[in-house]
């Protein structure tokens, strides 16, 4: 019988009772061993991480969201990415459902004729990135037959400088809601209203800029159906450092995290008052 996959569960999940759910599809790190032993020394560190959003964003669980965190990198299977693997971004470089290369451009493989093929990219995705979407469709369809309305708050962070990707550094706050198409546009708009405030603080903030959301946010918000979907992708040296060993900066985080939770507590008021019209 060959090796199954992986020996751990894709994802941890805390069921709450508030019309929230927040989404944490990148913070993984397991690697299982009979993927890592096939990858570079850089890779295995697994620098691309959206590292401690589960700490960054603690507040939630007093805000009563359901909280579903992935546990597996996203070398192993990338759960933003489309099940088809097509590019979010076309005519940008990209990663993919199945990554062969870190963001900055060095391959993850040791051996470049040993990346996933279309049979393991296949397990992957079955193994992987499917359960994670069963349980964000499960939740917020119950939450949604609860409450009528539920917002979907897609967490993400990424190192501020990034040639690949973009010039220079890049914002610090970047709300994306597909370009208008997964939330509310006056919910979106007043998001941003919050975001802008923290100008005062030195955090620049754009709505619908680089980032407009990945595939959870563009496939799972339907304003029209009562399900708001935000994401946000900030920059890391907002809250913790950069380069290994990726230490968390409680000082730098708590500055940011009042500004953040400002953020989540607007959309979800937004969302809460969309009920009643």
């Amino acid at each position: 019988m060959s090796q199954p996959l992986t020996d751990r569960p894709v994802f941890t999940f805390r069921q709450g009772t508030a019309p929230l759910l927040v989404s944490m599809p990148h913070v993984g790190t397991y690697l299982p061993p009979a993927i890592a032993e096939r990858l570079t020394d850089e890779a295995r560190h697994v620098p691309d991480t959206d590292w401690h959003l589960e700490r960054l964003y603690d507040f939630v669980v007093g805000m009563g969201a359901s909280v579903l965190v992935a546990t597996h990198s996203r070398y192993v299977a990338d759960l933003n990415r489309p099940p088809d693997g097509s590019s979010l971004y076309p005519g940008q470089s990209v990663t993919g459902l199945c990554p062969v290369d870190t963001f900055d451009d060095t391959p993850l493989y040791r051996d470049a004729n040993d990346v996933p093929d279309e049979a393991e990219i296949a397990e992957r995705r079955a193994r992987i990135w499917q359960p994670y979407h069963d349980k964000l469709a499960q939740e917020l369809n119950r939450l949604r037959d609860q409450h009528g309305v539920v917002l979907l708050w897609d967490a993400h962070s990424i190192r501020s400088v990034l040639p690949r990707f973009f010039e220079g550094k890049l914002t610090d706050l970047n709300l994306g809601t597909g370009k208008g198409s997964a939330c509310a546009q006056d919910i979106a708009e007043a998001v941003a209203a919050v975001a802008r405030e923290g100008e005062s603080q030195g955090y620049t903030s754009v709505l619908n800029g680089r980032f407009t959301g990945g595939y959870i946010t563009r496939n799972y918000g339907k304003p029209e159906q009562g399900i708001h979907a935000i994401q946000l992708e900030m920059t890391q040296c907002s809250y913790m450092q950069e380069a290994l060993p990726f230490d968390y900066l409680p000082e730098r985080a708590n500055r940011v995290q009042p500004l953040l939770r400002r953020m989540v507590q607007t959309a979800f008021d937004g969302v809460m008052r969309s009920r009643k019209q």
